[in-house]
């Protein structure tokens, strides 16, 4: 597999639809977010988690070729984890990717990695939610588990419950936690996706908490509900302004080298290599393409 295969992946906004509900989630199919994840973990109650593994798999087989789809499993520590690898395993390319909840350890990946591989899953790809004090801690490691992995997830609700934060946190309350995350993202080369909101409505704390991590440098958002998919995309989509300077940077700098000049100037101001980067990166969130 191209180890560069997640950069084709766009994911401003992701939309979490229950795997069990097929209105909610052909709804969910059917709006503008960059990807859909169809759950089978949370939000499926353990009577019905062979059924909706037999819906995802229906909804994937008819939506999986005109649109990004994910799948949520059950936890690799639970009697439905193996079922639900090996049903995402013979979707074969109409499935994204796999996301496997509370990673701790490398070891969980290449195991998810080996079922999702054996039953016939070769250009599936795996995501990893962090959503453990543990998972944190060994955020370095697991985001170079493998060329498969895609994303890394922060995992809000059962990360804060485990360290005893209030639900009324404030986005910088997590400022060392989101951090840990982003930083062990980029020095692996996958893309940091910042996890839900724990609201449901598209309000100013959803639109604040959505530029803070954009600010930060994340990639892209779950979200809850279709309301929230358009502040999200806004969020993680450069400006035009934005895209703009960073044009204009390149050019500036392109045209120092050619001239031979030792340094490049724009507006008063002397550019590096730093600046540079930071505009090819601005570009490259533009066109879609995680840097």
């Amino acid at each position: 597999m191209d180890e560069n295969h997640y950069r084709a992946t766009r994911r401003r906004a992701s939309l979490v639809a229950p795997g069990s509900d097929e209105r909610k989630a052909r709804k969910a199919l059917s709006s503008n977010a960059d990807e859909v994840i169809l759950d089978l973990e949370d939000a499926v109650t353990s009577a019905n988690k062979d059924l909706a593994r037999t819906l995802v798999s229906s909804l994937v087989h008819e939506f999986g070729r005109a649109r990004t789809i994910s799948v949520r499993i059950n936890g690799l520590t639970t009697p439905w984890a193996r079922d639900d690898l090996i049903a995402c395993g013979t979707l074969g390319e109409s499935l994204t990717s796999v996301i496997v909840p509370k990673v701790e350890s490398v070891d969980e990946l290449l195991e998810a990695e080996r079922i999702l591989f054996t039953a016939g899953g070769h250009h599936t790809t795996l995501q990893a939610l962090i959503e453990t004090p543990l998972g944190v801690q060994n955020a370095d490691s697991i985001a170079r588990a493998t060329p498969r992995l895609q994303a890394a997830i922060i995992g809000y609700a059962d990360l804060g419950a485990a360290l005893g934060r209030s639900r009324s946190a404030l986005p910088e309350h997590w400022l060392a936690v989101q951090d840990r995350i982003l930083i062990a993202c980029r020095a692996a080369g996958v893309a940091a996706i910042d996890g839900p909101f724990l609201g449901i409505t598209d309000d100013d704390a959803f639109r604040r908490a959505a530029h803070w991590t954009s600010a930060l440098g994340f990639d892209g958002k779950w979200v809850i509900h279709p309301a929230q998919i358009d502040s999200a995309t806004t969020a993680f989509t450069p400006s035009d302004d934005a895209v703009d300077d960073a044009r204009r940077v390149l050019t500036a700098l392109e045209e120092a080298e050619t001239l031979g000049s030792g340094a490049a100037q724009l507006d008063g101001q002397m550019l590096d290599e730093a600046v540079a980067v930071a505009a090819r990166r601005t570009l490259a969130r533009a066109e879609g393409v995680t840097v």
